[in-house]
């Protein structure tokens, strides 16, 4: 959308739920270049996520899941293997491309957006045998759609305990599914009513298989409701925004976040190149240039300043396991300055949680709470035994270009994938040469061979 049109659309008044519908209508060229370019990067980073994900436990359960449904008629692809109708396959891939927690974040939604869109986008494209650049456009507007729910929503709903993933995520994906199943306005207006009523997930669920599943659901109740607002199933006029509708129950103060509504936000989408919590990152990538020159054995006191929040959600000081090493400013650090790949999933072992070297280290390492610092940013100092003193500092908000960012989900795919990247990095070619050419359905194939 261009600052015309937003602008256009503030000083009309057009209600947040038309806002969403006429996000479903906009085309490529309507939206930044970056942005359209940075929704090829969310799509193979995605398949990154979910074809490493196929392996999980998880995934077991949820292609048994779809076996159970196979009397349906089967139009959309697994990851790992096989088709089922496209909500079952929305489900499945939903929950499989998050099984890992290693796919991309948005700060200000709060959540996770590929992971609950582009499964209901692609399996919709699939049926509908899109185009790869209509798959990406519908992507594109979901994620616009879904950020923006997140941010009426707000914090107090995430501190509530929902998982805006899959509540603010659903809106997202319904936008997708009924850009690419062909909705009329009415019609749209209909599926994000009808989205309004199914859309749920709790953070109870972290630590357990229940949490990718949200990312599923979301995926799951966007393809749904898309589906019944085609057949003609109504709905309340507005079941977002309206009375008794989802915001009302489950935000407190959406005002505050209505006034830059139109305002188009993906490009401050955020990307995981380490395995583990995104708290940690900031700190990661501030201390990779020094690891060339600094030696653990050397460092006498590491100091890591970060934002407040942080410290509830990765600063275990001892992690028992490989699972909590994730979430350890200390273990991260020493495995920074160790020259480990901190993109490697398969390095998190209960083994890496007893290293001796690191554990020594970690007594070496302070982590401070500082409100100054922002959630994306991180900084720090490493006194030397000789005396000297080295900082670092990094924002993940920093603008990186998208060029720059699918080469480095290339460089993620080759980690984590070894040798079954290679039909990942052929898309991504593929994609940057001419997405037009590339079929849902061939990443569809591509998904289920991988």
């Amino acid at each position: 959308m261009s600052e015309g049109n937003a602008a256009s659309m503030e000083q009309t008044a057009v209600s947040p739920l038309d806002q969403l519908i006429y996000l479903a209508k906009l085309t490529p060229a309507d939206c930044p270049s970056d942005a359209v370019l940075l929704s090829r990067v969310s799509l193979a980073d995605w398949l990154v996520c979910g074809i490493a994900g196929a392996s999980e436990p998880v995934a077991e359960k949820m292609q048994a899941f779809a076996a159970s449904e196979a009397g349906t008629a089967s139009a959309a692809s697994l990851f790992g293997g096989g088709e089922a109708s496209a909500r079952t396959a929305a489900l499945v891939n939903g929950t499989i491309s998050h099984a890992l927690d290693y796919d991309d974040t948005h700060f200000d939604h709060v959540g996770h957006l590929s992971v609950g869109i582009y499964p209901a986008a692609l399996a919709m494209a699939e049926v509908q045998d899109a185009t790869a650049d209509e798959l990406c456009a519908a992507f594109l507007t979901g994620a616009e759609a879904a950020i923006r729910t997140g941010r009426v929503l707000g914090a107090a709903h995430y501190n509530r305990g929902f998982h805006q993933t899959a509540t603010a995520g659903a809106f997202g994906a319904t936008i997708a599914a009924g850009r690419l199943a062909g909705l009329n306005d009415m019609q749209m207006r209909a599926a994000l009513s009808l989205c309004a009523t199914r859309a749920s997930g709790l953070k109870s669920q972290f630590g357990t298989m229940g949490k990718p599943l949200n990312a599923g659901i979301a995926a799951s109740n966007g393809v749904e409701a898309a589906q019944l607002a085609g057949l003609g199933l109504s709905s309340a006029d507005d079941g977002l925004f309206g009375p008794q509708g989802f915001v009302e129950t489950h935000a407190d103060s959406p005002e505050a976040f209505l006034a830059g509504f139109s305002e188009l936000r993906f490009m401050e989408n955020r990307y995981k190149f380490h395995a583990c919590c995104h708290g940690l990152h900031a700190m990661i990538e501030g201390l990779r240039p020094l690891a060339a020159s600094v030696d653990l054995a050397d460092v006498e006191w590491l100091q890591i300043r970060t934002n407040p929040r942080w410290l509830r959600v990765c600063d275990l000081k001892t992690p028992r396991t490989g699972l909590e090493v994730k979430f350890s400013y200390a273990w991260l650090a020493g495995m920074v300055l160790s020259g480990l790949e901190t993109g490697d999933r398969a390095l998190y072992t209960d083994a890496l949680a007893a290293n001796r070297d690191l554990a020594a280290f970690a007594k070496k390492v302070e982590v401070v709470a500082d409100a100054s610092i922002g959630d994306q940013q991180g900084a720090g100092t490493l006194t030397l035994r000789d005396g000297m003193t080295r900082s670092y500092s990094h924002d993940l908000a920093a603008v990186v270009p998208p060029s720059e960012l699918m080469e480095r989900v290339a460089g993620k795919a080759k980690t984590v994938l070894g040798p079954r990247a290679a039909p990942v990095l052929e898309l991504m070619h593929r994609l940057n040469d001419g997405p037009r050419a590339v079929s849902a359905r061939g990443i569809g194939a591509l998904i289920r061979r991988a």
